[in-house]
């Protein structure tokens, strides 16, 4: 017996072929769908935790904001007692200057040269006297020049013969005037230094 199948076959296979199409449509969409949220979550998670990072930073860097200004005080601190401490020991040095000028006159001062005035305008000094001889004169000028931690850039303004006295008790001498400049040394500081400083010899100035 022979069985013969009326019913539209083709068209049942085709519409069980889209439905199998769709389905599987479906499925791929939740399965992106699902992917998506996946991702998003992952995203949003780690944009939090970045979030989280940049304000931990952002709170770091104020903390050392505030450290920078706090160094800076200090050092604008610093800088104002140094500058403070240097006007103190510049003062108590120009209050020693005359004694150590003194001091160093006495020292560089040859023998055979007797001053008779010493005038000070600011760092420049003035010094007039008699010498015996020409030589004495440039001995005085090289000893300030190159011996002397105070006393620099010596200058001879002036020098003259002169005769002292008449007949047998005349002498022939040299008058003379100089300009030096006043330069402060490392070495003396403080007020204990004046006090320790040598005497002047009260022969060579007059």
């Amino acid at each position: 017996m022979i069985l013969i199948n009326l019913l539209p076959h083709r068209e049942a296979r085709r519409q069980e072929r889209k439905r199998a199409f769709f389905s599987a449509l479906g499925l791929a969409a939740l399965v992106g769908a699902g992917i998506v949220i996946l991702w998003f979550g992952v995203l949003q998670q780690m944009t939090s935790a970045q979030e989280s990072r940049n304000r931990f930073l952002a709170e770091e860097i104020k903390k050392l904001e505030e450290q920078i200004k706090d160094v800076a005080t200090l050092k604008a601190e610093i800088e104002a007692l140094k500058a403070r401490q240097k006007a103190v020991e510049d003062l108590q040095t120009d209050r020693n200057v005359p004694v150590y000028l003194l001091d160093e006159l006495v020292k560089q001062t040859p023998e055979g040269i007797y001053l008779t005035s010493v005038k000070q305008s600011g760092n420049i000094v003035t010094i007039g006297g008699m010498s015996q001889t020409n030589e004495r004169v440039s001995e005085m000028l090289r000893n300030t020049a190159y011996s002397s931690p105070w006393l620099e850039r010596p200058e001879l303004v002036e020098i003259k013969a002169v005769t002292l006295g008449k007949d047998r008790e005349a002498r022939r001498l040299f008058d003379f005037s100089m300009r030096v400049s006043i330069k402060r040394p490392q070495a003396p500081t403080g007020a204990g230094s004046a006090a320790s400083a040598p005497k002047a010899k009260p022969a060579k100035v007059s």
